[in-house]
């Protein structure tokens, strides 16, 4: 069994409940009503501006060019092309620049991000990939789920753009890279070891469900 492969096998029960929740099932119907989504937005780009700081601490505390280098690029990947995805958005919802900046944190995004970056700053580059590839595989494998499951979900109106950004093969290879760095990072890792990573990944797939939640709750 692979690092990841244990490591999606321990958060299968919560990564069940995300392709059932009323959000995510929102978005895939195209029904989710659209201030909901306007609140995740918000919310969302405040945790990405966070998300991008456990990267750069890994660069801070790198060891290996190869693996400073991923974090840099991930870094441009999610200011720029995730980011695409939310610039497509803000001007559909009248949400300014101004506001994304001044909106207070909810408590689970302050807690999810918080918890991301702990983990960076007390681990290494493997604690780094663990930390973060819950949110990056599980939005892709949402994605891809909604198309198997509505594949006329990619060419919803609204909710389109959202759903061909996550099930893409840009943002898959992207996925790949990360998932390949970490077996190499943990390539011969003791039991003890990857059990703390296997924590790590099942905590941030937890804050993953309450970040839907929160989206659902709009507060």
């Amino acid at each position: 069994m692979t690092t990841t492969e244990r490591l999606l096998r321990a958060a299968e029960p919560i990564w069940a409940g995300y392709h059932t929740h009323p959000f995510v099932r929102g978005i895939r119907d195209g029904t989710l009503d659209r201030e909901k989504f306007r609140f995740y937005m918000i919310q969302d780009y405040r945790y990405l501006v966070e998300y991008s700081k456990v990267f750069a601490v890994g660069i801070a505390k790198g060891t290996r060019l190869e693996v400073m280098q991923l974090f840099a690029s991930y870094i441009q990947a999610i200011l720029n092309e995730e980011m695409n995805i939310h610039n497509a958005y803000v001007g559909l919802l009248n949400i300014t620049q101004e506001e994304l900046d001044a909106a207070p944190m909810t408590l689970e995004n302050r807690s999810y991000t918080a918890y991301m970056l702990a983990q960076a700053y007390a681990g290494g580059e493997a604690e780094v990939l663990t930390a973060i590839l819950s949110c990056a595989v599980s939005y892709e494998e949402i994605g891809r789920r909604m198309v198997r499951e509505r594949p006329e979900s990619l060419e919803d109106p609204f909710y389109g753009a959202w759903v061909r950004g996550y099930a893409g093969e840009e943002y898959h290879r992207n996925n790949e890279e990360l998932i390949a760095m970490l077996e190499r990072l943990t390539a011969g890792w003791d039991d003890a070891r990857l059990a703390r990573l296997e924590e790590i990944f099942v905590t941030c797939s937890q804050y993953e469900g309450a970040f839907w939640d929160m989206a659902w709750r709009g507060k």
